[in-house]
């Protein structure tokens, strides 16, 4: 470390101060790639500023995201390997123990991603963590580096990029600092640095057909999910008006391009532990109707109580899955609380302007999320529809004391799952995670399985509510991320290079937006930047021959035969019977069009939670019409020997969650030969 650069640690001048600061790498986003992008370029020895919005390092991992999407362990290498190991070492110190004992903790870790307590012992890399352990992390890294960090900097989004013909020359923020660099590295959620250098990009969703994918672009959710919920203000009354967030019609075609992204969310840190919980407050807007689907979703549910979860502390569950949040169990009693169920804490609708919002907009939505999900919290505790065992649960929990207390213990930083993607030279697109080719110039590898939120929900012509759904999809080997989905294509921009909104299709997206992988980025990027520093070089004419041998000399894994945690093997394409099963099912009206089972119910596959569950309710609906729901079409399947277990179907389908394909397929094998007697 040199150590006139640990003076700049944390260096910060009153915002009247128009100062130009000048570096061999500038990197504009503390998220967890900007400050891996950081600590690489420091380490080389380049002079290196990082400049983050708010007052905190990290990102989402810093920021709440505490049980980490993973994928498979054996492709995290790298500096992104050592953020892991050094969690690892800050959980072996007993002080860092305040309210559970780390062996109480690694006695009930069960296995997440491959991961449980005496794998952790045995890697010595812990992927559950507090926000606190991740932020004492990313705060040690760059100090020991000797980065420049800057905090509370926003790039001003009307004139804050000085070009010359390709080469960004200085970055201006709103407050008139202004910061030079030989290269720029834009790590930001939003890729705001990129856009203003005029790179070309995308926000939304492409048309299946512009890459020959089939989970890209608009996505339907049918059959309707929730045909007994009502869509409107006064159940059952169109003229009420429709409630908050829902679309008063359906989208485009099923795979049509449009600029709709995910949905957003924070993932709430709580805890209940007394001495160090701090009540929810109610919300000065709350809003009732904001939580009116959910409360019809519970009154819709039967055994609505508090009852054990795997991975989780609690859960308050139904027989149609959690509501609204989840209790993932991270140390010391607190949680990474994420979306539990339908009409949860992921806010439909509400992220569509923020990719190309200005600050003053995002300002706003931030605190539109914030409100809804304290209030959802308080819905929970406080909604007499509910049982009392679920909201006497519910104010068990609040927020934890010792997590950001500069922003009254809630996170600093929303989760952006999708923003604006570049368009280079190379697009990583599901191919890439399907089996290829694959790019011959990877820097990282993705492990994780094709995985995108919820985006809308609508009503249709008949006044039935839609949720246009998400997908998760696994079963591939993890696969690389070509050095030239980072770099802009040479004359739009050839001294920058883009961390999370890298040259990516909303398919693949969803599985390269996972941190480890933005960090194993972060990391290439930075060897990239000091690469084209040394040798004066565009950061498209960076020699991959080189930075290949520096990044595996660094332990970055760029190679490997594991498949994606948890998921099946390899897909096998469906067999003459498989397709005649489907074509049966839809003769009998069981499922409405057979590609989508087509794709999904077969080896290597995996099928929506959701629409397994619908699948079984008709099906049993052939045996009884009486059924109406989930349960009652499992007990009815059992006794028809359609299923073999009902513990395997009562978990797994229901919204949330997957089924694996090759079961689904199983008992669709069986409920034709039986049907069809």
């Amino acid at each position: 470390m040199r150590p006139h650069l640990a003076l700049f640690f944390l260096f910060s001048l009153p915002a009247f101060a128009a100062e130009l600061v000048t570096s061999d790498v500038c990197i504009y986003g503390g998220t967890s790639g900007g400050v891996i992008a950081a600590v690489e370029s420091a380490r080389l020895g380049k002079k290196t500023v990082l400049i983050e919005s708010t007052q905190r390092l990290g990102g989402m991992s810093s920021g709440g995201l505490g049980m980490t999407d993973n994928g498979s362990t054996e492709t995290i290498g790298g500096l992104s390997r050592e953020f892991y190991q050094r969690v690892y070492q800050f959980y072996r110190k007993p002080e860092n123990w305040r309210f559970q004992k780390r062996e109480d903790y690694l006695g009930w870790l069960p296995k997440i991603w491959g991961v449980d307590g005496p794998r952790m012992e045995e890697i010595q890399a812990q992927f559950l963590f507090e926000p606190r352990a991740a932020k004492a992390v990313f705060d040690d890294m760059v100090r020991e580096a000797g980065v420049q960090v800057v905090l509370g900097e926003r790039l001003d989004l009307k004139n804050g990029v000085q070009k010359e013909g390709a080469k960004i020359k200085s970055i201006r923020m709103e407050s008139g600092r202004e910061f030079a660099a030989t290269v720029f590295i834009d790590a930001s959620y939003e890729g705001d640095l990129m856009a203003k250098a005029a790179v070309r990009y995308i926000v939304g969703r492409e048309a299946n057909a512009q890459y020959a994918e089939t989970l890209n672009g608009t996505f339907p959710f049918t059959p309707a999910p929730f045909p007994k919920i009502s869509p409107y203000v006064l159940a059952g009354d169109p003229s009420s008006g429709l409630l908050p967030r829902v679309e008063a019609k359906p989208p485009a075609p099923k795979g049509s391009a449009d600029h709709r992204v995910q949905a957003y969310n924070f993932r709430v840190c709580l805890t209940d532990v007394e001495e160090n919980r701090v009540p929810v407050e109610k919300p000065a807007s709350y809003n009732p109707l904001d939580y009116e689907l959910l409360a019809r979703h519970i009154a819709s549910m039967k055994n609505v109580k508090p009852g054990p979860r795997k991975h989780a502390a609690v859960g308050l569950r139904g027989n149609g899955g959690d509501l609204g949040i989840n209790f993932e169990l991270v140390p010391n009693r607190k949680t990474d609380s994420n979306c539990g169920s339908e009409f949860g804490t992921d806010m439909f609708g509400a992220s569509y302007g923020w990719p190309e919002g200005d600050h003053a907009t995002r300002d706003r939505l931030f605190q539109l999320h914030k409100n809804y999900t304290l209030g959802l919290l308080w819905f929970l505790g406080h909604d007499e529809r509910l049982p009392i065992e679920v909201r006497n649960e519910m104010l068990r929990w609040g927020l934890p004391k010792d997590e950001f207390a500069d922003t009254g213990h809630f996170p600093h930083q929303i989760y952006v799952r999708e923003a604006r993607r570049m368009i280079s030279d190379y697009v990583i697109t599901e191919h890439d995670a399907k089996g290829g080719p694959h790019a011959e110039d990877g820097v990282a590898l993705a492990s994780y399985p094709l995985d995108s939120h919820g985006v809308t929900l609508y009503v249709d012509e008949a006044g039935v509510l839609h949720r246009e759904r998400g997908f998760f999809v696994g079963g591939f080997s993890a696969f690389p991320i070509s050095y030239r989905s980072l770099r802009p294509k040479g004359a739009e921009c050839d001294n920058l290079l883009v961390v999370s909104c890298l040259s990516c299709s909303h398919a693949a997206y969803g599985s390269v937006r996972m941190e480890p992988v933005f960090m194993m980025v972060g990391h290439a990027a930075g060897a990239a930047a000091s690469l084209a520093v040394d040798q004066k070089l565009a950061v498209q004419s960076v020699p991959y021959a080189a930075l290949r041998e520096r990044l595996l000399a660094e332990k970055q894994i760029l190679e490997g035969k594991a498949k994606a945690a948890s998921q099946p093997a390899a897909a096998v394409p469906p067999n003459e019977q498989s397709l005649g099963d489907v074509k049966t099912l839809v003769d009998m009206k069981i499922i409405d069009a057979g590609d989508y089972w087509t794709a999904h119910a077969r080896k290597g596959q995996s099928c929506d939670g959701a629409q397994v569950a619908v699948l079984l309710v008709k099906m049993a609906q052939r045996f009884d019409a009486s059924v109406q729901d989930r349960d009652a079409a499992l007990k009815v399947l059992m006794k028809r020997k359609v299923l073999a277990s009902e513990a395997y179907w009562s978990e797994r389908a229901t919204a949330g969650r997957t089924c694996g394909g090759d079961n689904v397929r199983a008992i669709m094998r069986n409920f034709v030969r039986l049907a069809s007697k």
